[in-house]
């Protein structure tokens, strides 16, 4: 039952990530067309939303950036309480693997932007771009070799993705806030206080909670802090049962979820791709990427990712802490370490937070584009050759079979 949950959240993932590739495929034919006045109007077009006397007035691309990306940061909430309480990271056995992993896949591509723009202190904000993994993006890549990767191999990437949102969200949370209003704040907390109380009732309806969020939201983006953060803070205030309970199907979790995955993996996500990855490739040569902060997104992703992930899982695998996903071997997992690098959405969008001119959103989308791209072309090439020749080893003794419903 939870393998046929998690081959069904999967193939959304997968499909999605096949729309992504084509919205940010579109949005960079149009930036180098001459339709391209007509693609920055329409991200540049204003748009009001008032009720009495609250005005919220934002060009079209800070709606998608702060309000539908609030959604897809609900969705990846609920996504990690699931796989907390009752998922892949309900035991610290499951969560060992993927959580070195995916620490070592978020520290060694900081580590590397900061040595490459150490020389350039104003570039300092975007250390966390070549930190993030489009787990979108990287199943969708995964899912062009269909059954020559095993299952485990999938959730594998996907427990490492899941474990790299939770950082996102911290990291987020507490180096990319404005100055802070206190006001909005209480604002923010009278909801939250509200969610608990509503979670603590054991509330089953969904409507009160997302009502409450959206009220949240609004105290969120005015406070100072990033909107997108409400979207996780609503998500772990909705409830769902626990690991050893009677699964129940129909918690308020699992509805919500099956509800927004779609709209959030062919909605939501390909529009955010289209309005983020335009950029005019006129004057573009190879000096280009050799700019400080490009070059840092791009070893960031592209080596960063696969060194950091590869060498945190052979540590923890030759010390005994954990072992191989089963059916999978050190060519399979290398591969994976590589897809890790595709950033992309993760990647853009904390480069939206962390710089705000537009030379440096050219380079900042230049560098995710070809980081990602280079580690989507080496990750597919390195598996595909993998698999073909039966590289796995057997599975560990009293593994977790995750090949068995």
């Amino acid at each position: 039952m939870v393998v046929r949950a998690l081959e069904r959240f999967i193939r959304h993932e997968a499909s999605g990530g096949m729309i992504l590739i084509l919205a940010a495929a579109l949005a960079l034919v149009l930036d180098n067309s001459p339709l391209a006045w007509l693609y920055d109007s329409l991200l540049n077009t204003p748009m009001v939303l008032q009720i009495g006397a609250l005005e919220l007035r934002k060009p079209l691309l800070l709606w998608i950036n702060d309000g539908l990306m609030a959604v897809f940061f609900l969705l990846v909430g609920l996504e990690i309480k699931r796989e907390m309480i009752r998922g892949e990271l309900s035991s610290a056995r499951e969560v060992m693997l993927p959580g070195i992993a995916a620490i070592g896949g978020m520290a060694v591509p900081a580590l590397i932007y900061m040595a490459v723009t150490s020389g350039h202190p104003e570039l300092g904000a975007g250390w966390a771009i070549p930190a993030a993994t489009d787990i979108a993006f990287a199943l969708g890549v995964l899912a062009l070799l269909g059954s020559r990767v095993p299952l485990s191999l999938k959730v594998f990437l996907l427990s490492i993705a899941v474990v790299d949102d939770l950082g996102a969200i911290v990291i987020i949370a507490l180096f990319y806030t404005s100055d802070l209003s206190t006001t909005m704040l209480i604002g923010a907390a009278a909801s939250i206080v509200a969610l608990a109380v509503l979670n603590r009732l054991n509330v089953r309806s969904i409507t009160p909670y997302v009502l409450v969020g959206v009220v949240m939201w609004v105290f969120v983006l005015k406070s100072g802090v990033h909107a997108t953060l409400a979207g996780v803070v609503l998500a772990f205030a909705i409830p769902i049962s626990r690991a050893g309970e009677v699964e129940d199907r129909s918690s308020p979790l699992e509805r919500l979820e099956h509800k927004l995955t779609p709209w959030v993996a062919y909605g939501i996500m390909p529009v955010f791709a289209f309005a983020n990855a335009g950029v005019s490739l006129a004057g573009l040569s190879f000096t280009s990427f050799l700019h400080p902060l490009p070059l840092g997104i791009v070893l960031g992703l592209f080596l960063g990712k696969q060194l950091g992930i590869f060498a945190a899982v052979w540590l923890a695998v030759k010390a005994g802490w954990a072992h191989l996903p089963d059916g999978a071997g050190w060519k399979q997992v290398y591969g994976v370490a590589c897809l890790a690098g595709i950033g992309f959405t993760m990647s853009l969008f904390i480069g939206t937070l962390a710089f705000d001119g537009a030379a440096e959103a050219a380079q900042v989308r230049i560098g995710v584009l070809a980081g990602s791209l280079l580690s989507a072309l080496v990750g597919y090439s390195v598996i595909r050759l993998a698999s073909s020749r039966a590289d796995a080893p057997e599975p560990a003794p009293g593994s977790k079979l995750l090949n068995e419903s």
